[in-house]
């Protein structure tokens, strides 16, 4: 499992808006080319979502946790491999702390770790970093 954390200078629901804006995670991290809703509706547990990354193989991703005002998890499958993401934000005593991160499970999850861990290093720190701007930034507005 890789995470990595970041303070941010903003209350987590600020942080909990940009983060479940997926439609808009290219505007603020370079390590997301676009992510495209395969289901309609809203942001719930079961929807999908085809994420393009540079570098990497397009991926379907599924909603499969959400903690209201505290952020989620989404999976991606193939034979002998599960990879899950996580994003959350906790409140802080001058703002709030996100986390984001993956963790690989299954027969090829470990090898996958290994191999792709500086990618998934880099990535989650753009990420992170990302987030952080996108809501510190006043004039960004959530569309949902």
């Amino acid at each position: 499992r890789y995470t990595t954390s970041i303070d941010i200078d903003t209350p987590a629901e600020r942080v909990y808006e940009v983060m479940i804006d997926i439609d808009r995670w290219h505007e603020w991290t370079p390590s997301i080319l676009n992510i495209e809703r395969l289901d309609g509706g809203a942001f719930v547990v079961g929807k999908r979502a085809m994420v393009r990354q540079p570098k990497l193989p397009s991926a379907t991703w599924t909603i499969s946790k959400i903690e209201l005002g505290r952020g989620f998890e989404w999976i991606n499958k193939a034979p002998g491999l599960k990879v899950t993401g996580h994003h959350f934000v906790e409140p802080t005593r001058n703002g709030s702390r996100a986390t984001v991160g993956l963790s690989y499970h299954g027969l090829f999850g470990g090898l996958l770790a290994r191999l792709a861990r500086g990618i998934t290093l880099r990535y989650l720190a753009m990420e992170a970093a990302g987030l952080k701007a996108r809501a510190e930034d006043p004039a960004y507005r959530h569309r949902g």
